[in-house]
C-alpha cells in the first residue's frame, strides 16, 4: 500500500487524458523517436501530407517544412526560447507559408487541423516518462501531450502525501530547470502544468511561477461544493487538457506582448478570462440573448479578457468578420486599454481620435476592433449601423451606461450585442448595472462572475490590509465660541448669517484641510512610508480631499522626504492658480513618462499624490500602500483601494492606511461580494489521553474503505468519503486532535499498534489539506535573505497599540456586511449610564460625567464618530461611572464583583437610542464570570483565562476585531470583577 508521485498523481492524470477517445496513450520509451529529438517527425510528415494538398502531391515538400521547424527549434539554444516559441506558434496557427503553389506561389502550411479536434483530423498522444537529451544534459518529463507529433504540453507531477512538495516545486522544475537547460523541447509548447494531487496550476514559456494560474469550474452551475484533492485535479485536467481547449489556448488565448520595459512576454489566459470570453462568444453565436454582465473583481484582468474575446470573435466564421467595439468612459482608460491591445499586437485595431472618426467608421461598416469612449456617441445623429454582427464590450459598465450617453449608444447601434464588464456592479434604482446589461436568463444577473474572494484565493489579486491611523481633532470650543461671537458682533451678523458661517467653518472640508492637521498627517505618512513600505521596495499613493490639498501635501511631504520623492498628478484647468499650472500641469505624454518613472523600482519617485486621477484604470503593481485622506464611498472607494491589490514579486498584500475612519464604508462597498463564502476556524484543545477513541473517531470518516488499496484508486476511495467542506473540516479537526495526542504520547510503545492506521490517516489528511503556497512563492522569487527582510518589515503593521490592522478577507467582509447589528447592540450601555448618573445629579463628579455623555451623544448624532468609536468611549465612560459610584460608597463590593457591565442594561429601552451593547456586555459578563476566581488578576492562568474569554466574545462571536475596544473592556473587567 503506497501513495506516491507516479501511482497517485502522474498515472491519474495520464488515465484522465487518455480516457478521451481522441487521445492515445504511448509510453515514453515506446515513442518513435530518439532521445535528442523534439518532434515525432514521422507523425509530423503524415499530418503535413494529410492536411496540405500541395504536400500530398509531392511528399518530399514535407521534409522541407520539417527542416524549417528544426531550424526554429535549434534557435532556442542561443537564448531565444520565447522568440522561437512565438515563431513556432505562428506555424502551428497556420500563419506561415511555403512556395508550394503554381509557379512558386506561396501557400499556407497547416500542421494541425485547428477546426477539428477528433482523431480523424489530428493524432493526439499522451506519454509518461519522456526522456530528452540536449548535449550533455538529460531530463525526463512526467507527462507530455503530442498533437501530430508535436509536443504541445508538458506536465510535472509531485506526491500528494509529502508535505514538503507542492505544485510550486513542479512548476519551478519546469520554469527554472527544463526551460533553461533544455529549452529546445519547449519551442512548440502551448502550456505546461504542475500538480501534486491537491492543486493544479498551468503556465506558459517564461512565465514566473507566482503567475501560474489555477483552473476551476463554477460550482454554482451544479450546486455542488468546490472540488478538492484529486477531484479538483480531475476537474482541472478535464478543463485544461482536452484537445479542443489546448487548441483554443493556442489560437485565441495566448498573447505575445511587450511589457513596459520593451521585453517580449508570453501571456496565457487565466480560467476566468477563458470562461468569461467563451461565455460571451457562445451567447453571440446563439444570437438569442443580446446582452450580458461580466463581473470580474478589480485587478483580475478584464482588459485581457476583452483582448482574448476580440481575437476569437474576429475569427468566428459564422459571424462574417464582425465589428468588435471596446467602449470606455474615460480617456485614461482608453489609453490603458489601447496600450493593452497594442502590446498584444491585435490585428485590425483602430483607436478613434474624434466623434467624427467613430461615426464614419460605423457608417462604413468597418470590420475592425474599434476602441472608443462612450462620450463620442454624445452627438451621434440617430442610427449609425444596423448590422447585427457588432459586439460592444463596455468597460466599467456602471459609470456611464445608465444615462443619456448609454441611450445614445444603443440608439446608434440598435442591433448590436452589448456586454458590460465591471469590477464593481451597482444595483440601485438610479444607477443600475444589472438593468443595463444583466439578462433575466442569467443566474444572479451575471453571465460570468469572478469575486473578491475568488481573485485572492487564486492569486490573481492580493488581499487588502486596512490600517486605521485616525487623527483626533481636539477643539477648544470655549475659545472658538468667544472669538466667533466677537467676529459676529463686529460685523453685525444676523442669526441666520451666524448659523450659515458657523456651519461652513465647521464643515468636514475645512477640518480635513486644516494646515496643522495636514502637517501632522504628512509627517506620519513620511514616517510610515520610510519605515514600512520603502524598505521592501514598494511605492505609495496619497489620496487627498481636493487639488488644494494635493498642493498642501506635496509641500509638507517635501519637507520630510525631499522634492524628488513625490509628485502630484491632477487635472489642471483655466481657473487654477498660475503657480499650480507651472508646477503640476502635465500633458498626456508627460504624465505617461511620470507614471513609468513611478513604476520603475530604481527611480527615486516613490509617492504620487492624487485626488481624482489615477483612482481608476491605473495599474502599477509596485504600488503597495495607499494613504487615504479623502472621504470616498461605494464603487468609487472600492476602485480606489484596489489600486494596491496587483501582484508583484515579494508583495503579499495591499495596504490601505486610513486617516478618516472610513472602514465601515469599505465594508459596505464590498457588500455585493459572495456572502456564501465561509471559513471555519477551529480551535483544538491540547489533550493527552483517550488515544483509541480519537483514532476511532478519525477512522469513522471512512466506513467501508479498504486501507490496503494503494495508488490513486485508494486515494479516491478515501477522498470520496469527504464530499464537502463540512466533512473535510470535521475530519481535519479529528485528525488534528489525534495528531496532538500522538505527539504528546510519543514515544510510548502504545503507539505501535496504531501506527499503520495513523500513517494512512496522515496521508489522507495531507492529500486534502489546502496548499499554503504564498510563503513558498516569495521564497522562490526573492531568496531567503530578502524574504527575511520583508518579513521583518511587513509583520509590524500597527504603529500604535490602540489600533489594529484589519485584513479584508472574505470572512471579515461578510461579518461586517451581514452581521451588522452593531447599531442596535450598543444602545443599552448608554441608557444605563444615563440612569446611574441620574441618581447623583447633586454630585459634581456625576455632573461632569453627564456632560461627557451628552457630548458623546452629540458627536455620534452628528456623524462625527463611527459606531465602533462610540462603543469604545462608552466602555470608558461606564468604567468611570462605576468608579465614581465606588468613591461615594454607594455600590457594595459584591455588586461590583458580579455582572457590573450587564447591570448597565436593565432600563431606559426605546427604539431611538444608538448602537451596540446589551447583548455584547451581557455575554462578556457571562463568560468572564464563568472563568474568574478571587485573585485572578494576580495569577497567570487567571489572567489568560479571562483574556481568552473576552477575546472569544468580542473577536469571534461579535466580530469586533479592535484592540482598543478589547483593552478598555479588559481594564473594566480587571477593576470590577
Amino acid at each position: 500500500m503506497t501513495f506516491n508521485e507516479a501511482n497517485s498523481v502522474r498515472d491519474f492524470v495520464r488515465d484522465l487524458i487518455s480516457s478521451n477517445i481522441d487521445v492515445q496513450f504511448v509510453a515514453g520509451s515506446d515513442l518513435p523517436r530518439n532521445t535528442g529529438g523534439v518532434l515525432l517527425e514521422a507523425q509530423v510528415k503524415e499530418a503535413l501530407i494529410r492536411l496540405n494538398p500541395e504536400i500530398a502531391d509531392r511528399p518530399e515538400r514535407g521534409d522541407e517544412v520539417i527542416h524549417q521547424l528544426r531550424a526554429i527549434i535549434l534557435s532556442a539554444r542561443l537564448g531565444g526560447l520565447l522568440k522561437a516559441n512565438e515563431e513556432f506558434a505562428a506555424w502551428l496557427k497556420g500563419d506561415r507559408s511555403m512556395p508550394f503553389g503554381p509557379a512558386g506561389a506561396h501557400t499556407t502550411v497547416q500542421l494541425i487541423d485547428l477546426n477539428n479536434v477528433d482523431a480523424s483530423a489530428n493524432h493526439w498522444i499522451v506519454s509518461t516518462e519522456v526522456t530528452f537529451v540536449q548535449g550533455r544534459l538529460e531530463r525526463r518529463f512526467d507527462l507530455v501531450m503530442w498533437c501530430n507529433g508535436i509536443p504541445l504540453v508538458v506536465g510535472e507531477a509531485k506526491s500528494p502525501v509529502r508535505p514538503a512538495y507542492t505544485w510550486i516545486d513542479a512548476a519551478a522544475q519546469i520554469n527554472d530547470d527544463y526551460e533553461k537547460n533544455v529549452p529546445a523541447f519547449f519551442v512548440p509548447n502551448v502550456l505546461s502544468f504542475g500538480t501534486e494531487g491537491k492543486d493544479f496550476r498551468y503556465g506558459s514559456v517564461g512565465m514566473p511561477v507566482n503567475h501560474w494560474g489555477p483552473w476551476r469550474e463554477d460550482p454554482s452551475e451544479t450546486n455542488q461544493a468546490p472540488a478538492v484533492g484529486l477531484a479538483h485535479v480531475k476537474e482541472a485536467v478535464n478543463g485544461v487538457l482536452a484537445p479542443g481547449v489546448i487548441l483554443d489556448f493556442l489560437r485565441f488565448f495566448t498573447l505575445y506582448a511587450t511589457d513596459s520595459k520593451h521585453r517580449k512576454i508570453k501571456v496565457i489566459a487565466r480560467y476566468q478570462q477563458f470562461q468569461g470570453a467563451n461565455a460571451i462568444i457562445e451567447r453571440v453565436l446563439l444570437g438569442k440573448i443580446r446582452k450580458g454582465l461580466i463581473w470580474h473583481f478589480q485587478g483580475s484582468g478584464k482588459s485581457l479578457l476583452m483582448v482574448f474575446t476580440a481575437q476569437k470573435l474576429r475569427a468566428a466564421l459564422d459571424l462574417a468578420s464582425p465589428t468588435v467595439l471596446i467602449v470606455v468612459d474615460r480617456i485614461d482608460l482608453d489609453t490603458q486599454i489601447t496600450a493593452t491591445f497594442n502590446a498584444a499586437d491585435v490585428p485590425n485595431l483602430v483607436s478613434t481620435d474624434s466623434r467624427a472618426e467613430l461615426q464614419q467608421l460605423l457608417r462604413d461598416g468597418a470590420r475592425k476592433v474599434i476602441i472608443t469612449t462612450i462620450h463620442k456617441f454624445g452627438e451621434a445623429p440617430g442610427v449609425l449601423d444596423i448590422r447585427d454582427n457588432i459586439i460592444a464590450m463596455v468597460d466599467e459598465a456602471h459609470r456611464s451606461q445608465e444615462g443619456d450617453l448609454g441611450r445614445k449608444m444603443r440608439e446608434a447601434l440598435p442591433n448590436a450585442f452589448l456586454f458590460g464588464l465591471t469590477g464593481t456592479p451597482i444595483n440601485k434604482t438610479d444607477r443600475n448595472t444589472f438593468w443595463a446589461f444583466g439578462s433575466e436568463e442569467d443566474k444572479g444577473g451575471y453571465l460570468s462572475r469572478y469575486t473578491f474572494h475568488d481573485s485572492i484565493r487564486d492569486g490573481a489579486t492580493l488581499p487588502l490590509h486596512f490600517e486605521p491611523r485616525l487623527t483626533e481633532m481636539r477643539v477648544d470650543q470655549g475659545a472658538i465660541d468667544a472669538g466667533f461671537a466677537e467676529l459676529a458682533a463686529r460685523n453685525d451678523l444676523s442669526e441666520a448669517q451666524r448659523t450659515t458661517l458657523s456651519r461652513k467653518a465647521a464643515s468636514l472640508e475645512h477640518l480635513i484641510k486644516a494646515s496643522d492637521r495636514v502637517q501632522k498627517v504628512a509627517s506620519d505618512i513620511a514616517g510610515h512610508f520610510t519605515e514600512k513600505v520603502a524598505p521592501n521596495g514598494f511605492k505609495a499613493q496619497v489620496v487627498v480631499y481636493d487639488k488644494a490639498a494635493c498642493v498642501a501635501y506635496k509641500d509638507a511631504l517635501d519637507a520630510h522626504l525631499g522634492s524628488e520623492a513625490s509628485a502630484v498628478v491632477m487635472s489642471i484647468d483655466a481657473r487654477d492658480p498660475q503657480d499650480w499650472k507651472d508646477r503640476f500641469a502635465l500633458d498626456r505624454d508627460s504624465e505617461g513618462k511620470l507614471l513609468n518613472r513611478f513604476r520603475d523600482p530604481a527611480d527615486p519617485l516613490q509617492i504620487i499624490i492624487v485626488t481624482a486621477k489615477l483612482l481608476t484604470g491605473f495599474d502599477a503593481p509596485i504600488l503597495q500602500a495607499q494613504y487615504l485622506d479623502k472621504p470616498l464611498r461605494d464603487h468609487t472607494l472600492l476602485q480606489a483601494i484596489c489600486r494596491t491589490n496587483r501582484t508583484h514579486p515579494g508583495k503579499t498584500h495591499g495596504l490601505i492606511v486610513d486617516y478618516l475612519g472610513i472602514f465601515d464604508d469599505v465594508a459596505k462597498s464590498l457588500l455585493f461580494d459572495d456572502a456564501s463564502v465561509q471559513r471555519v476556524i477551529t480551535n483544538i484543545a491540547e489533550l493527552r489521553d483517550k488515544l483509541p477513541a480519537a483514532m476511532a473517531a478519525a477512522l469513522a470518516f471512512f466506513p467501508g474503505v479498504d486501507r490496503t488499496v494503494g495508488g490513486y484508486e485508494g486515494l479516491i476511495q478515501a477522498q470520496a468519503q469527504l464530499p464537502d467542506d463540512a466533512q473535510r473540516d470535521a475530519f481535519a479537526l479529528a485528525y488534528s486532535y489525534l495528531g496532538q495526542l500522538w505527539e504528546a504520547i510519543s514515544p510510548d510503545p502504545v503507539l505501535n499498534t496504531h501506527e499503520a492506521d495513523y500513517r494512512w490517516l496522515s496521508d489522507i489528511y495531507e492529500s486534502i489539506k489546502p496548499s499554503d503556497y504564498t510563503g513558498r512563492l516569495v521564497w522562490h522569487s526573492l531568496g531567503a535573505k530578502t524574504l527575511e527582510l520583508i518579513n521583518e518589515n511587513v509583520t509590524v503593521e500597527v504603529p500604535r497599540g490602540d489600533l489594529e490592522t484589519i485584513v479584508l478577507d472574505a470572512v471579515v467582509i461578510e461579518d461586517l456586511t451581514t452581521g451588522g447589528d452593531r447599531d442596535k447592540k450598543v444602545q443599552e450601555l448608554e441608557k444605563q449610564i444615563t440612569a446611574r448618573i441620574a441618581k447623583h445629579l447633586t454630585n459634581p463628579t456625576f455632573v461632569a460625567l453627564g456632560q461627557r455623555l451628552n457630548e458623546l451623544r452629540d458627536k455620534y448624532a452628528h456623524g462625527q464618530q463611527a459606531s465602533l468609536d462610540f462603543l469604545k468611549e462608552l466602555f470608558e465612560l461606564a468604567r468611570d461611572t462605576v468608579a465614581a459610584e465606588k468613591t461615594v460608597a454607594e455600590v457594595p463590593r459584591e455588586e461590583r464583583g458580579k455582572a457590573a457591565l450587564t447591570e448597565l442594561f436593565d432600563s431606559l429601552k426605546d427604539a431611538d437610542t444608538p448602537i451596540m451593547v446589551e447583548k455584547v456586555v451581557s455575554d462578556v459578563d457571562e463568560v468572564v464570570r464563568a472563568v474568574r476566581f478571587d485573585g485572578w488578576q494576580d495569577t497567570r492562568d487567571g489572567d489568560r483565562s479571562v483574556r481568552q474569554a473576552l477575546r472569544q466574545t468580542l473577536y469571534v462571536k461579535y466580530k469586533i476585531r479592535d484592540q482598543e475596544t478589547y483593552d478598555r473592556a479588559y481594564d473594566y473587567i480587571r477593576e470590577y470583577y
